[in-house]
Order: C-alpha cells, then sequence, then structure tokens
C-alpha cells in the first residue's frame, strides 16, 4: 500500500486520528480508560489542541523536537498529537532508561522542550539542566522547582487549533531503535506511516473496528504499543485501555477482567508469566477477549497451544521492528500456524536474500528484507547507518 495513492499531498495525521473524529460527530464517544477517568474523543482533540498552543507558546515550530519521557496517560497522548498537529516532531522515549540516556536523547534530538511525568523525575531530573538546547521543561502530575506545570501551561491554553499544512512525506515523530551496537539511533517516521500501519496491519489482519477495546501491556514509547494502544484504536474509533503501572501477570489479569477488552497486546514472555500464575482461568474472566497479540520476539509453539488449552484464545504471533513501525509478518486470526510468524501484512513484501541482497533457493538461511510504505525516512544524524539498513524501498 502506498499513502501517495491515497492521502493527499498536504496532509497533517493528527486530523486524521484526532480531529476528524470530531468533525464526524463522533467527539462523545469513549476513546481512553485511564485509571478511574474516561477521555472521550473530543476530549483527547481538546487536549491535543491546548497542548499544542501551549507548545507553540514556549516556541516549539516547524520540526522542532519535543522530548515525550511520560508514562501511559493523557500527557503523553497530549503531547504526541498536540506536537504533531503544530508541525513539530515528538520523541517518545523509553520511561525505564537512566539518566545518561535521556542526556544523550536531548543531546542527540536538540529538543527544545521536554514533556516528562512527575514520577520519572528521580532519574531523569538531574541531567535536564545539562542540555544546552532544552529550553523548557514541563511536569506532569506533579510540581517541580525551576519546570513548569504541564496543567498550568495547557489549561491557560487555547482549544482552537489549526493543523499545520504538513505534507504526507513530513517528518511526523521519531521512535529510538537501541539495536545490538552503539548508541540508540532516531528512526524518522514521516506523517503517512501511521496511517498505513493502521490500514494494514489493524484493519486487514486484526480486524478492528469501532466496537472493539484494546489494552496493551507493551508501552506506548515502543513502536509495538504506540499503535497497540494509541494509533490503532484512533484509526476506527475504538477504545482503549491506559496503563501507567508496570505489567505483571496478575496485574494483567486483573485488568483484562476489569476492563474487559477484546484485543490483548502481549510479549511472550509476559504469557509465559500469566500462564504461571496458578488457576488464573477460574480466578479471572477473559472471556471478553476475541484475539491476542504477541510480537517482540518468536512465541513458542508450547505457549501457544497452553494459553489457547487454557483461555480459550489463540494468539496472533508476529515480526515487527521501530524501523517499519509496527507488525510486518504475522498469523491471521483462525489460520495460525504455531511456532510461525506468519505471512507478511497486506501491503508489505518479503524476500530472504544472500549478504550479496540476490534471493537464495527455497529452504536456505537467508536475510530477510522487507518492503512497506510505512518504513522510516532515515536514522537521525546517522547517515552511514542509514545506507547499510535501507536499500531502496526494502530495509
Amino acid at each position: 500500500m502506498q499513502a501517495s495513492e491515497h492521502l493527499p499531498a498536504q496532509f497533517n495525521v493528527a486530523t486524521w486520528f484526532v480531529d476528524r473524529h470530531v468533525t464526524e460527530g463522533r467527539g462523545g464517544a469513549p476513546a481512553f480508560h485511564y485509571e478511574t477517568r474516561v477521555l472521550t474523543y473530543g476530549d483527547v482533540f481538546d487536549l491535543a489542541n491546548r497542548t499544542g498552543n501551549a507548545l507553540r507558546a514556549l516556541g516549539v515550530g516547524l520540526e522542532d523536537r519535543v522530548l515525550v519521557l511520560c508514562l501511559d496517560a493523557p500527557e503523553f497522548l497530549a503531547t504526541f498529537w498536540g506536537a504533531i498537529k503544530i508541525g513539530a516532531v515528538p520523541i517518545p522515549v523509553n520511561t525505564l532508561m537512566r539518566a545518561s540516556d535521556y542526556l544523550y536523547f536531548l543531546n542527540d534530538s536538540r529538543a527544545k522542550v521536554a514533556v516528562v511525568s512527575a514520577p520519572l523525575l528521580a532519574e531523569a531530573g538531574p541531567i535536564l539542566g545539562q542540555a544546552p538546547l532544552l529550553r523548557h521543561v514541563l511536569v506532569a502530575g506533579g510540581a517541580a522547582a525551576g519546570h513548569l506545570s504541564f496543567e498550568e501551561q495547557v489549561s491557560q491554553a487555547g482549544a482552537t487549533l489549526d493543523a499545520a499544512p504538513t505534507s504526507r512525506d513530513d517528518p511526523a515523530f521519531w521512535l529510538y531503535s537501541s539495536g545490538s551496537t552503539g548508541f540508540p539511533k532516531g528512526a524518522v517516521h514521516l506523517q503517512h506511516d501511521m496511517w498505513v500501519c493502521a490500514e494494514t496491519y489493524a484493519r486487514q489482519v486484526l480486524g478492528i473496528t469501532a466496537s472493539d477495546k484494546v489494552f496493551s501491556a507493551a508501552k506506548l514509547f515502543f513502536a509495538y504499543g504506540l499503535g497497540n494502544a494509541g494509533y490503532f484504536p484512533m484509526a476506527v474509533g475504538a477504545q482503549a485501555v491506559l496503563y501507567p503501572h508496570r505489567p505483571t501477570p496478575e496485574s494483567v489479569f486483573e485488568v483484562l477482567t476489569r476492563h474487559r477488552p477484546t484485543i490483548f497486546f502481549g510479549v511472550p514472555t509476559l504469557y509465559a508469566g500469566m500462564l504461571a500464575v496458578k488457576e488464573a482461568e477460574k480466578r479471572f474472566d477473559l472471556s471478553s477477549l476475541r484475539v491476542c497479540v504477541s510480537a517482540g520476539e518468536a512465541l513458542p509453539d508450547e505457549i501457544y497451544t497452553r494459553w489457547r488449552e487454557r483461555f480459550g484464545v489463540e494468539i496472533i504471533d508476529g515480526i515487527g521492528t521501530t524501523e517499519i513501525l509496527h507488525i510486518f509478518l504475522s498469523n491471521r486470526p483462525n489460520q495460525v500456524r504455531p511456532g510461525s510468524s506468519g505471512l507478511p501484512v497486506p501491503g508489505y513484501e518479503a524476500a530472504i536474500v544472500d549478504d550479496d541482497g540476490r534471493p537464495v533457493p527455497r529452504s536456505e538461511i537467508g536475510n530477510l528484507r522487507v518492503k512497506g510504505d510505512s518504513t522510516m525516512a532515515f536514522y537521525w544524524n546517522k547517515h552511514d547507518k542509514t545506507k547499510e539498513t535501507l536499500f531502496g524501498a526494502w530495509i
């Protein structure tokens, strides 16, 4: 699927995922469940507009970077979509890293503003004054001396915001990919990339609709989690559960029982941990689930089989990367081949090649290359690494 065949040249992705629900009359529909709160699509629209205006008032402009060091909470959504709407570039980063990593992200990205959830200041706080290009820090969910209050800045900002006239091929956001060696690499994603993933994997593999409710144990700062609980439900007007805490087997079971989602996204180690909970199928109610999804590493056949036997729902395994943004090889509901990662997602192509890029004979080992229109544009400030990774339209 090529975005250029479906989207106009001038395209701001926030208008598709956020504004569209309000303009089409779905502003009152529930969008996100967070702790005891329910945010409607109208609430998300209002938060994004106010946050975009607040960022603009702090000097953030077109293509300026905004570091998003946030828990899975409303401030993440507000900052991510608000920044994109004004043409700035949000950069969600892992909330479990060290202070030195955050300093690297700030210096590498040259972010003008950082939005930080208050509980994360214990680790990140000491280095926030060491990034020479960082102008402002907004703290969400608590006061912090020397920094601005996210809630105050947003509440005082206007609720009306026109989207910046970005193109479908402009940068929209970055995600840092750690890879196996060296410093993390900023994978630059474009305005059309999330739309492609939603229209291919979410719609055509998962069959997501407005009647679904999703819960992702993978956090929003991951490419996997960002799609799962971020923009996939927003593509169709579905609901998502935001969980700001560390997911443990017991806590995940409790969320599934309390919120009754229809789609659950996990990883193999979590599924294994949940299977280790004694009599979980008697203690917790998972009957609302129509499908479970796994990614991050290969799902062992044994975990798939035991999960289906105990909970009566299959796990759809797939492969995705930060660079391609989401899953590009996947099993299909009701067509799972346990132990396999499935077939190319509609809109993507895959090939097994040798070290020179030539297709290898069937049954021989080679290197996987993938072609799809959600692939990153490049690694920020890593020209040589970009050339080593991209092969024309293939990666």
